[in-house]
């Protein structure tokens, strides 16, 4: 049986209930086909946001955040999370009149620009208010590309290929996380401290007499700090700007979406609305129509708000140096896999139903959150921020206790891959027109800044470790029981037009339709 044959038996391709309003097109062959392939578009899509948001979390990886004083990170922070999260509710309506190449174009810029930002206060210290407006701007930023990232990782597979696609993409994606802690590790590998000291080291310009000249400002652990090694990390850093530049030139190698045909011959059906009001109305009618998709605001909340504790209050505060990058490094790998795992193995899984797979994929969520919690608890219970301060001699990769330590942030990892898979998928499973997904990933991503603020927040006024790992493991479990009435209810073994919602809108002009048919 063929893959289209098998999807309709399954009822879990792109085939619906109203099959007989449905085109079938002929897909391209050749150098065109390969091209024009959904597998090969969603490859490149990551690889944008491997080069983008990814160096993005290379660069965090390495200590980034050290080489500004503590009052610009906080604001830089703010200003990044603020913006992303407000920016990100109208985003999938800028999305949808734009079109997702222009958002990405117009948005991976703002990732160059905040790396830049670090990269200038190794040559002006005082450059902090630079980095505060390159986080605001990152969040506008952020905000189209990730709207636009998700509109199209959803509607290029079909109903049957969607968590494959998605797992695609998480490999590509958390390279970046992969490649940066990587280099931190090899960079500190010989180092048993708990902070980076080409963190805090800046160049600076000695004018005297009308010369200028270089010099450096060395941090307070001047002890063991090698200035060859400042100079190092500052190439490595050039490097991902590099690479970022060229991410904000990659989206105009992506095909247009309407010449896009999935595998099973059905095409992707990008539409045009003729004016910003009606594109902003859009919100509302996906919302009014498709309610159920509050159910899910939880769960987007929640799916940034575990970093916090993860990094900062169980990896920042137990391990020294060389180990964080290490703990980083196997973490982002197991990315890769809980992502595809998750996705091809159990949601793609096409001996099941599309509402079995939703079930089964919910449940093993569920088992790893409160599995990873729990573990995760009674580590919590044997210190606080006043009992591991951070000149407390920390954890290494030589102490008996590691293995059993690296192992929870190896699950940490699985779970966190696996939450965003399935939130992806889910949004996917609700519809599979680009416009609607767009408006689906502006919410997620709108609430899952705002999350991360305020756990932010929270971090950085002192709260006990304690509180944000309860408020965390809390969120967590809500988000997944708020999403069971949606899974029961809204899944179903394939879409109709009626989860169409904003095709079938009045004012709204559809692209021509390509004429080659079977």
């Amino acid at each position: 049986m063929s893959a289209t044959g098998e999807e309709k038996a399954h009822g879990s391709g792109s085939e619906t209930s109203f099959t007989e309003q449905v085109e079938i097109y002929e897909r391209p062959r050749g150098w065109r086909g390969l091209y024009f392939h959904p597998a090969t578009q969603v490859c490149l899509l990551g690889l944008v946001c491997f080069m983008c948001p990814g160096m993005f979390n290379a660069v965090n990886g390495l200590g980034a955040g050290g080489q500004v004083d503590a009052t610009s990170s906080a604001n830089a922070n703010a200003a990044l999370y603020a913006t992303f999260a407000f920016f990100a509710f109208f985003s999938g309506s800028v999305h949808n009149v734009l079109g997702p190449r222009l958002c990405l174009l117009l948005g991976t810029w703002g990732y160059s620009l905040y790396i830049a930002s670090y990269l200038v206060t190794n040559i002006h210290p005082g450059a902090g208010d630079f980095v505060v407006v390159a986080g605001a701007n990152l969040g506008v930023c952020a905000a189209l590309v990730w709207t636009a990232q998700g509109s199209l990782m959803m509607a290029y597979p079909t109903e049957a290929q969607k968590g494959t696609f998605i797992g695609y993409f998480w490999a590509i994606f958390n390279l970046g996380g992969v490649v940066g802690s990587a280099v931190a590790f090899g960079l500190n590998f010989n180092s048993t401290v708990n902070h980076p000291c080409y963190s805090s080291c800046t160049m600076f310009i000695h004018r005297k007499s009308g010369e200028q000249t270089w010099k450096w400002h060395l941090c307070e652990f001047l002890y063991y700090c090698d200035v060859s090694m400042v100079v190092l990390i500052i190439w490595v850093k050039i490097g991902f700007l590099i690479l970022s530049l060229t991410g904000v030139v990659l989206p105009l190698f992506l095909a247009d979406p309407y010449k896009i045909i999935r595998t099973d011959g059905t095409r992707v059906t990008p539409i045009r609305h003729p004016s910003w009001k009606t594109e902003f109305i859009s919100l509302f009618v996906a919302l009014k129509t498709d309610p159920w998709i509050v159910l899910l605001f939880p769960m987007f909340f929640a799916s940034n708000y575990f970093y916090t504790w993860q990094f900062n209050d169980y990896n920042g505060a137990l391990f020294n140096i060389r180990t964080r990058g290490l703990n980083n490094f196997i973490y982002w790998t197991a990315q890769i896999f809980g992502s595809f795992f998750i996705g091809h193995f159990v949601l793609d899984l096409r001996r099941f139903r599309r509402r079995v797979r939703a079930f089964l994929g919910w449940s093993i969520v569920v088992v790893f959150v409160f599995a990873v919690h729990l573990w995760s608890y009674y580590y919590q219970l044997t210190y606080t921020r006043t009992s591991d301060p951070p000149t407390a001699v920390k954890m290494d990769i030589n102490d008996p206790n590691y293995p059993a330590h690296v192992w929870l942030m190896i699950f940490y990892g699985l779970l966190d891959s696996m939450w965003q898979t399935t939130a992806y998928w889910l949004m996917g499973a609700m519809s599979n027109d680009p416009a609607k997904l767009a408006v689906f990933t502006g919410f997620y991503k709108c609430f899952q800044s705002a999350g991360s603020a305020v756990v932010w927040r929270l971090d950085a006024v002192q709260k006990p470790y304690m509180d944000i790992f309860i408020s965390t493991w809390v969120l967590a479990a809500a988000g997944m029981i708020c999403a069971f009435p949606l899974v029961y209810a809204r899944v179903k073994d394939y879409t109709e037009m009626d989860d169409e919602a904003l095709l079938t809108r009045p004012n709204v002009e559809r692209l021509h339709e390509p004429s080659e048919k079977k």
